[in-house]
């Protein structure tokens, strides 16, 4: 069964605990860091130490990149034409991510020689392709169940409130006692003129009838 490898594990380099593991390690080391390296045989010697030296080089030129790539106008926009800050920009990004993927490498070959064993992560271990839609599929049941918004039943005002006729139609309907007064005052009036004239025409009538009785006489 094959050794397990991170993810950004060095190309060349062996894997942890095989044959030529701690010899392909140094050999990688050795071309990211400076040549004068080379001249110590106590890192020839201890791999471990080449690769603790190696990984704080790295971070120093990782951090140094940063650096200059933030400041790189400032320095260079009075002595270069803008394609060329331009161009050194551009080299300061890619040479930005070799150097952060060789750090990264070299804090893996330094753990692995350390004696730490790596596995998969959650993240990273394979697992049954998920189909579309399944996890639509499995939060639609939680919708299902939730229950129906129900009304807000109506108050008992306004349930047993009985609807009024509108003011315009009650006024036509029934008439204000203000006009049934008027109404009837201006009947009275009528009824004692013709009674009025009735009894003038009786007390003009009864001379009348008595001088014609003694005419005849």
């Amino acid at each position: 069964m094959a050794a397990y490898l991170p993810p950004g594990w060095p190309t060349g380099v062996h894997p942890p605990g095989s044959e030529g593991f701690e010899r392909t390690a140094a050999a990688w080391l050795l071309d990211v860091v400076p040549p004068d390296y080379r001249l110590h045989g106590v890192l020839q010697r201890h791999p471990v130490a080449l690769a603790t030296l190696a990984r704080r080089h790295l971070a120093a030129c990782v951090e140094g990149a940063r650096q200059g790539y933030r400041t790189a106008r400032t320095e260079l926009g009075d002595v270069l034409p803008v394609s060329g800050v331009d161009a050194v920009l551009a080299a300061y990004r890619s040479e930005g991510h070799r150097l952060v993927a060789a750090a990264r490498a070299a804090d893996l070959v330094e753990r692995a020689l350390r004696g730490q064993e790596f596995t998969p992560q959650l993240h990273e271990a394979p697992g049954p392709p998920r189909q579309p839609g399944q996890q639509e599929r499995r939060e639609q049941p939680e919708q299902r169940e939730r229950p129906e918004r129900q009304e807000r039943p109506q108050h008992p005002e306004q349930q047993e409130r009985p609807e009024r006729p509108a003011p315009g139609k009650q006024k036509a309907r029934q008439p204000t006692p203000v006009k049934q007064q008027q109404s009837v005052g201006q009947q009275q009036p009528v009824k004692q003129q013709q009674s009025l004239k009735h009894q003038q025409k009786q007390a003009t009538a009864g001379p009348a009838k008595q001088r014609r009785r003694q005419a005849v006489s």
